[in-house]
C-alpha cells in the first residue's frame, strides 16, 4: 500500500535552528555532500581566511554533516563560498573526518556537474560539448571542463591542476613497528607520501583495507615526524594529507595502475583520489617515467574505478619545476536530502567511532 504521507517532508522542529540542505553525490565511489542551504556566511576576505574561520567558528558544521547519525567517518563535503578572484565561478571549502584539505580532485570532478546544472555557471552556447567551470579551491585555481548536452551535464569530467611537482624523492623514514622505509612525496594540490605496499608486506590489490589502512597511516606519522613539509606559496598548503600505497607499476603501462589512499583520520578513498593522480602524474614525470600528454589509468584498489591523468604542460611553483596535470574521471548524483537538529539532542553535533 503506497504511504500517504508526504514527500520529504521536515518533521516539526527549531525555526531558529535552519535546516540544513544538501545534493549527494559520488565520483568513483568516493562520496560528495554539497551543501545547498543552512550553513551561516563564512567570513573572510580570501578563501583560506574563509577556511580558517570555518575551522575557528564554523566548525559544527562539519560536523553535523560529516560525522554519524547524519554522515559516517568516511563522508566527504563541500561548502561553496565566494570567490575573491574574479575569474573564478565558485570557491569552496571541503570537509572531511578531520578538517579541511587544501583540494579534493574527485569533488572538482562532481563540482563540475553540479555547477552546470545548478546554474552557477551559463550554459554553453547552443551545439558546444563542453563547459568550463573555474573552481577556487584552497590550494588556488583549478578548470574544470564538463561534458554537456543541451546545456546539461553528460559523460566524464576532466579537470586542470595547480602546480604540481615532486618535493621529494627516495626519502628514507623509519616507521615504527616496519623499519626504515623509502617514500616519496609529492603536491597535487595536497601533500601525499607514496610508496609501494610491497615494501610494507602487503598487496594493495588484495590485502585487508584494515591492514592498509593501519600501514599508510603509520607511514603518516612516521613522515610527519621526521621531515617537514613546505609549499613555496603558503604556509596553509604546508601539510602532509596522507598516504597512498601503490602496486609500485610505475613505468608507463597502458595497463592501469592501482592505489589506495588513506587521508586526514584514517579516512579511505573510494576513489582512485583526483590530488593524488595529480602528484602521483608529476611523481612520475619528474622521474622520466612519464612523458608530457601521455596518459595513464589509475585504479582504485577500494572499488576497482578508474581515473585517467596526464602531465599537459611544464610549469614552475616557486623554485620547483612542476607540471599542470589533466584528470579525467565520472561523477554521479545520488540524491538530496535534509536535516534538522535538535538542541536537546546529546549527539547533534555528531560522532565517530573509534
Amino acid at each position: 500500500m503506497a504511504s500517504r504521507l508526504p514527500v520529504a517532508q521536515l518533521p516539526p522542529h527549531d525555526p531558529g535552528t535552519p535546516a540544513l540542505s544538501v545534493v549527494d553525490m559520488h565520483t568513483g565511489g568516493e562520496p560528495l555532500r554539497i551543501v545547498l542551504a543552512g550553513c551561516p556566511e563564512v567570513a573572510g576576505p580570501t578563501l583560506l581566511a574563509k577556511r580558517r574561520y570555518m575551522r575557528q567558528h564554523l566548525d559544527y558544521v562539519r560536523r553535523r554533516l560529516m560525522f554519524e547519525p547524519r554522515g559516517h567517518r568516511d563522508m566527504y563535503g563541500a561548502v561553496l563560498v565566494p570567490s575573491e578572484l574574479p575569474e573564478a565561478h565558485l570557491g569552496v571549502l571541503f570537509l572531511h573526518n578531520e578538517g579541511y584539505s587544501s583540494m579534493c580532485g574527485h569533488a572538482v570532478l562532481a563540482l563540475g556537474r553540479f555547477a552546470l546544472d545548478y546554474g552557477l555557471v551559463s550554459a554553453p552556447p547552443t551545439g558546444a560539448r563542453e563547459a568550463l567551470v573555474n573552481i577556487h579551491c584552497p590550494c588556488g585555481l583549478v578548470t574544470a571542463f564538463v561534458e554537456c548536452e543541451g546545456g546539461r551535464s553528460r559523460g566524464p569530467v576532466r579537470f586542470h591542476s595547480v602546480p604540481a611537482f615532486a618535493l621529494a624523492t627516495d626519502l628514507l623514514v623509519d616507521v615504527p613497528g616496519r623499519g626504515k622505509v623509502v617514500v616519496d612525496i609529492a603536491y597535487g594540490g595536497a601533500f601525499y607520501a607514496f610508496v609501494s605496499a610491497e615494501k610494507l608486506g602487503l598487496d594493495v590489490c588484495s590485502s585487508k583495507t584494515r591492514d592498509l589502512v593501519d600501514a599508510a597511516s603509520a607511514v603518516t606519522e612516521a613522515v610527519k615526524a621526521q621531515f617537514k613539509i613546505n609549499h613555496p606559496d603558503s604556509e596553509d598548503l604546508a601539510f602532509l594529507y596522507g598516504t597512498i600505497l601503490t602496486d609500485g607499476k610505475d613505468t608507463y603501462s597502458e595497463e592501469p595502475t592501482t592505489n589506495i589512499c588513506v587521508f586526514a583520520d584514517e579516512q579511505v578513498d573510494r576513489s582512485p583520489t583526483g590530488s593524488g593522480v595529480t602528484a602521483r602524474i608529476a611523481l612520475q614525470y619528474h622521474k622520466g617515467l612519464l612523458k608530457l600528454n601521455q596518459t595513464r589509468a589509475f585504479k582504485s584498489s577500494a572499488t576497482s574505478s578508474i581515473f585517467t591523468g596526464k602531465a599537459v604542460r611544464e610549469t614552475k611553483c616557486g623554485d620547483f619545476k612542476a607540471v599542470i596535470v589533466e584528470v579525467s574521471g565520472q561523477a554521479h548524483y545520488t540524491g538530496t536530502a535534509s536535516f534538522i537538529v535538535e538542541d536537546d539532542d546529546p549527539l547533534r553535533d555528531g560522532f565517530l567511532l573509534k
